[in-house]
């Protein structure tokens, strides 16, 4: 303390102010008073340079404010998102009435996009932009393959519909049957605006379910029970209607989807992000090379970086002539992944002792899932990736447990809580309480 107080006293002589004020005690006519003498000088000087040291630490401690106190709490208390959740989150653009919204542009740019393109902020749409999107949206018998590319950001698509259009993706043609028929809730063959808003309830129902919400005792049911009121904004109860509403139910909302339509919609989508992901490898040209197919496969894999590696290099000391991967080869491919539980039955009956499969055995479990051969070709180069010591047979068990996740496209989740299968059970769910 001594040393910091010297300090004070030598700056205070050093300072010009400090050293015209010692002048004018000393000068000063009352200097003979009892508070200009020498001592008590001093001690002021000392009593006002411990002050000001005082004042100094405690202007540089961190400094805590109550919105810092409640970040731990707000922790506490915050609802943990599922992958799906956060990626919907991070990928919509737009938002109306405290709600968020994925474009059609926003959905493409989520399922081949590992980041969404620069914006400073979300738009915020209003009532009138709301209603010029019904203009851009074409009926259901005009739908095709460049549907989401040709709307662009002229579409709205909820948080629900982008959990029905990714289980779209990843459905076998043989499934479209089994998804228009749990739709139809009334088993007449078409689905109306209501039986498909049906969606809606079973998305909250399952919200609820997984954050333990249940209905206050004694509260009165009403029409909006069926629906949650988010903090994020994933889903309200809106009265705004969808893209996906419009083009399946008209402007208007009286049309009914029936299964030819609905059937050309799910194939069409497919087409459409194959193209999407065959086109940034093409670069314009017919065919993709067989690394090319690899990387495809395996982008959406959980494999670290030497195991990735390790993948093409194999490819490439195994791949004699480079012959390329046609679009409807690589399509073709795709949709049999989509039969790949069917295939993986398939391969244990085939080999009940787990053995590893040649290539005739492969190719013909793939025509008995998926009811088409797939090109020889293709079933080398599959070869060549995956048979890890070059004896011509291949481990399905690990093939499989890669591909399932090309499939989900990297989100692995509970079943039980996500996905198709929860899905078809809250479904199930709902009909019985309408019997």
């Amino acid at each position: 303390m001594a040393m910091y107080t010297n300090r004070i006293v030598r700056c205070s002589k050093s300072n010009p102010f400090f050293s015209v004020l010692s002048r004018n005690f000393g000068n000063s006519s009352s200097a003979r008073k009892w508070y200009q003498h020498p001592t008590v000088r001093y001690i002021c000087l000392v009593s006002g340079g411990l002050l000001a040291f005082t004042a100094a630490t405690y202007r540089n401690r961190p400094k805590v404010y109550a919105l810092q106190l409640r970040k731990d709490e707000i922790a506490d208390k915050a609802i943990k998102l599922t992958a799906r959740e956060r990626r919907f989150i991070k990928f919509a653009s737009v938002e109306f009435d405290g709600q968020i919204y994925m474009t059609p542009q926003d959905f493409l740019e989520s399922v081949v996009e590992q980041e969404p393109r620069p914006r400073l902020k979300r738009k915020s749409l209003t009532h009138g932009e709301i209603q010029q999107l019904k203009d851009y949206t074409p009926p259901l018998k005009h739908g095709s393959s460049q549907l989401f590319r040709s709307l662009r950001d002229k579409g709205i698509i909820s948080y629900t519909e982008y959990l029905f259009l990714l289980s779209v993706l990843t459905k076998p043609h043989s499934g479209f049957r089994i998804a228009f028929n749990m739709f139809d809730t009334d088993g007449n063959q078409r689905v109306d605006k209501d039986e498909f808003l049906v969606m809606e309830k079973i998305f909250s129902f399952a919200w609820k379910g997984k954050r333990g919400i249940e209905s206050k005792e004694g509260e009165e049911p009403g029409e909006h029970d069926d629906y949650v009121d988010d903090e994020q904004g994933l889903q309200r109860k809106h009265k705004v209607d969808t893209t996906l509403q419009i083009h399946f139910f008209g402007k208007k909302g009286d049309k009914d989807l029936q299964y030819d339509g609905f059937y050309n919609f799910m194939k069409n989508l497919q087409t459409e992000v194959l193209e999407l992901e065959f086109c940034e490898f093409s670069k314009g040209h017919e065919r993709i090379s067989e690394v090319d197919f690899a990387k495809i496969l395996l982008r959406y894999t959980y494999l670290d970086t030497d195991e990735y590696d390790n993948y093409l290099d194999r490819l490439l000391d195994r791949e004699a002539k480079e012959k390329g991967v046609s679009f409807d080869e690589f399509r073709q491919f795709c949709q049999f992944l989509n039969n790949l539980d069917d295939f993986s039955i398939a391969m244990r009956m085939y080999t009940l002792a787990d053995q590893p499969i040649s290539k005739d055995e492969f190719s013909r479990a793939v025509k008995i899932c998926t009811g088409s051969e797939l090109n020889s070709h293709l079933i080398d180069t599959v070869f060549a990736i995956f048979d890890e010591d070059g004896d011509g047979l291949l481990s399905y068990k690990e093939f499989i447990a890669i591909m399932k996740d090309r499939v989900h496209r990297g989100f692995k989740s509970n079943v039980k809580s996500e996905g198709w299968e929860a899905f078809k059970h809250c479904l199930k769910q709902e009909m019985k309480q309408n019997v």
